[in-house]
């Protein structure tokens, strides 16, 4: 099974709680294996209202949310159980799994957010012990306790002064022991 990118639909003005809720519920059910990243597009538009400048964000999508995901019954069941989701995208019944966007389709929608520079595919995992090898704390230990795909950063709980101490660092600062 491979990741893709599926079109998830929200009840319209939804999408970044959505985001929220879907990311939460991965991190409480166990799901970070299956679920990768949710976005939703937005571009930058600059209006000029009573003679100043003012940017505002426009939802490109407005009503959907992007999921990188596999696709299983339970990925399924997570994404289309989470509040304010009222479906998938490509999906033909109420059982039936959703079509994947097809990689240009993603590529053009990542590019366009300015979020098409190579992701870094990490074998790191949850509860795991590392090193640190770069930064402030060089050749501290600890354990994993959060994967930030979308910043390419954990969160190491490492012991100094006798009590653990949670780090954020970059995947390139550390390594497995």
């Amino acid at each position: 099974m491979e990741k893709r990118w599926y079109v998830v639909h929200t009840y319209s003005g939804y999408e970044n709680k959505v985001k929220t809720n879907l990311e939460k519920r991965v991190e409480s059910m166990g799901m970070e294996d299956k679920i990768f990243r949710v976005i939703f597009p937005e571009d930058e538009e600059t209006e000029i209202k009573n003679g100043k400048k003012k940017v505002a964000k426009k939802k490109v999508f407005p009503g959907y949310v992007l999921a990188e995901m596999i696709m299983t019954d339970d990925s399924w069941y997570v994404v289309r159980n989470t509040p304010g989701v009222t479906g998938f995208v490509g999906s033909t019944g109420s059982g039936s799994k959703p079509v994947p966007l097809l990689p240009e389709e993603i590529d053009a929608v990542l590019k366009r957010m300015g979020m098409d520079e190579p992701v870094v595919d990490v074998d790191f995992e949850i509860k795991e012990s590392v090193r640190v090898t770069d930064g402030p704390f060089t050749n501290f230990t600890g354990q994993i306790e959060h994967i930030d795909l979308d910043k390419q950063k954990v969160k190491v709980h490492v012991n100094m002064f006798g009590r653990e101490t949670p780090v954020e660092l970059e995947f390139s600062q550390i390594q497995k022991l």
